[in-house]
Formats: structure tokens, sequence, C-alpha cells
């Protein structure tokens, strides 16, 4: 093992001896493979490395002495366990820009590069799983669901396909879908990670870069195989992540009951020959984070006048500096990479995530709000003041005098 310490800023061989990468073109071999392995910094055509916000813990591992630092994978049988494209969406650069449509079929599109010694590794892993939650099974006893024994089944067990995505962002495109400079783009990043990636100002050559985040991961209710063609309706929950709710069903916000009654939908359009789909993201509280969002939540508990939806995004913006950061403008990414061009049931009520989708070409052809019977009482600032901020609702929006009352609970009750 070497003691050097590789300055990834000045690469050991010239730019461009590794192999070329082709955004946007129609075949895998065309495009290239991605390589951030560290096994092999000669043949590196990306920046990062893979695993996202889990490379840290990689990083300790071998630190550690738990883990080879020259660990390669075995990707024996771990092929997809359902096919998802090509689709003609995968050709055009500028339709996804932040995953590689060609991540989860690596063993396969590049076998003979890596027989040959090249470390190549997916970024998406589709796999089946049966998932049961408990209001699956409300829902069955309430005759709302009905067990056919394939997609449901009686014990409220559904099966399901699944896919885990990391992000991968073509930097070109991102800028260009942000509507700004590459160079301040790169230089942004470079600085807001601490200089975690010299890279980024110093190899313009190369253009894509694994940032280390969370991804998302997808679940599939009904033929997969149906996505992409014209008369395969779907139904679809994107679900950006919120541990409180989803996990241990905090009733600050109506998190966990919308996607409870998003998968409901899923199912009912599987069971009807179609396709239900929940994205599920990894932006914990607006993708501000878990502290900041706990933070606000004492700030709204506290303030003069009690928790009131007239100063619900106020509050945030006065920890956070913003109000969301999850920029909705790459989320229909993963729709193009499933070849979706219509979505027939929309269980989200964002304006933001509509806009967004409207924006890149997907049409929604219906818009389905959550039940004011699935609203917990202390959810009911939340859910006001994003009716009051353009969220859809298909009745009148609540007036000036509603918001200023106090609905939450305090911090103490």
């Amino acid at each position: 093992m070497s003691s050097h310490i590789m300055l990834t800023s000045h690469p050991r061989v010239r730019a461009g001896s590794a192999p070329a990468i082709r955004w946007g073109a129609a075949e895998a071999r065309d495009r290239g493979p991605l390589i951030a392995s560290l096994t092999q910094p000669a043949q590196r055509n990306a920046i990062g490395t893979h695993a996202g916000a889990y490379s840290v813990y990689r990083a300790l591992a071998v630190a550690a002495g738990q883990l080879q630092r020259d660990h390669r994978p075995d990707l024996t049988d771990t092929s997809p366990a359902a096919l998802i494209g090509p689709h003609p969406q995968w050709s055009e650069p500028d339709k996804i820009v932040s995953l590689d449509p060609w991540g989860h079929r690596v063993a396969e599109e590049f076998g003979a590069l890596i027989a040959a010694g090249m470390d190549i590794r997916p970024t998406i892993a589709v796999t089946t799983a049966h998932i049961n939650m408990p209001e699956l099974q409300a829902a069955i006893a309430a005759g709302r669901l009905q067990p056919d024994g394939d997609i449901l089944c009686a014990n409220g067990d559904v099966r399901v396909t699944k896919a885990a995505i990391d992000p991968v962002w073509y930097l070109p495109g991102l800028a260009a879908r942000f509507g700004i400079k590459e160079h301040e783009l790169r230089r942004a990043l470079f600085e807001q990670t601490g200089g975690m990636f010299p890279e980024l100002v110093t190899r313009p050559d190369l253009q894509v870069f694994l940032p280390p985040i969370g991804g998302m991961t997808l679940y599939f209710f009904g033929d997969v195989a149906a996505l992409g063609q014209p008369q395969t309706r779907v139904a679809c929950r994107v679900h950006d992540e919120c541990n409180g709710s989803d996990v241990f069903g905090s009733d600050i916000c109506t998190c966990r009951p919308y996607l409870a009654h998003g998968i409901e939908v899923c199912i009912e359009m599987a069971q009807q020959g179609g396709v239900g789909l929940v994205i599920y993201n990894r932006k914990e509280g607006r993708a501000l984070g878990e502290v900041t969002k706990f933070l606000v939540y004492n700030a709204r508990k506290r303030q003069l006048g009690g928790d009131r939806a007239e100063t619900y995004f106020e509050r945030t913006e006065c920890v956070a500096g913003v109000q969301d950061m999850r920029f909705q403008e790459l989320m229909p990414d993963v729709f193009h990479w499933l070849g979706i061009r219509r979505i027939d049931r929309w269980t989200s009520m964002s304006n933001m995530k509509h806009g967004a989708l409207v924006a890149a070409g997907i049409e929604v052809v219906e818009r389905v709000p959550i039940p004011e019977a699935l609203i917990p009482a202390d959810a009911r600032v939340e859910i006001d003041a994003k009716l009051a901020a353009g969220y859809f609702t298909p009745a009148a929006p609540p007036l000036e005098a509603e918001l200023a009352l106090a609905k939450g609970r305090g911090l103490h009750e």
C-alpha cells in the first residue's frame, strides 16, 4: 500500500486518457462507462466517488482497517430483477442530468470492459420485495382495497419492484437546467463543500460528478415493463423524506398519511391494469436537514401568538435563510428515465412539483389531494400555509383571517 497522498487536482496521466463520456448517446457503449473508482486513478472520468452520502462511511471503514481500499464488487447475479428501458428520453441529453440512465445495466452493457479489468460500478439497482403497512390493512378492513392474491394479499402484503438510485450529475446539463454558467456551478459546489472536490475547478474536462448526497428509492406496483407505453395508465406519489412522520408517526405534518394514501392509490391503479409508482427522495426537511427542521419546530411553537399558518414559511426562512432547497427542477429526470410522458393520477398537492413536471413536458391528468380525514390536527398549520401559498386544492384556500389563528400545539403540550 502506497503512503503517498494523491491529489485529484493533479492527475497522474494526461487529461483525455480515460474513457470518454458522450452524455446522451443512444447506446451505452457509445455513451461510455462512468468510472469514479479510486482503485484505478488513470481511468477516472468522473468527479467524486460511488455510494453517495455513504462514501464517507466507506472511508471510515478503510481507515479502521475493516475494508480493503482496493476492494472491487463481485457483480455476479446482481442484474436488475425487472427490465427498465432504454427509452427515447435516454438519448436526449437535456432530459436526464441528475442520474445515469444506464446505471442499472453496467454489468450487462460493460461486461467486457469489467472482465478486462476496468472498475465500473452500478449507480442503480433493481430488485423485488413485499411491503406492508398498518394503513393498508386498515384500508382492506374498511373495504377501500380488495386483496387480489397477486398485487395485494389478504394479510396486507403488497408485491413490489423497487429501485435504488444514486445521484449522478452531468454538470453542463445541470447548469443549463438552472440557467447558470457551468463555471459558476462548479465554483459554488467546490466552495460550499469546503473544497472537498478540487477537480470541480481544476478539471473542466471531467463533466460528470457523483455528489455525496442521498439518492432516491422507487416502488413500482404492477408491471414495470408497461411503463413508457402510451396506453399504460400511471398513478404516482413523489414523496420527499420525512423521518419523523414516515417512520415514527409524528403528527406535525401530513407526510406519512399522504404517503400511505399515495400507496393506496398506486395499488388501485395496478389492480386496474396500470402501474403505480412511489418515488421516495432523500431530502429530509425540504433538503434543509433534520437539525434545521427541528430548530424551526421550536421557533414555530415558541413564537408570540402561537403556531399559525401565516408565519409558517417565515419561521423556516429565518432559521435556514431559504424556504426550500429541494429544487424540483431535477425531479422530472426519473420520469424521463422510466419513459413516462403522462401521469393519470398524481397524488400530490405541491405546485412546485406539478410545475416542474409540466415544464418538463409531462402531462398530469388528475391531481389527487390528501383526504381531509387524514390530516392530523397539529398538521393543520402546515396544510393551511401550503394551500395559501398555491398548493392544489379542490376547495377554496383558507382566508387570511384563518391563517392568523394559532392551530398548532404549544411546545410542551
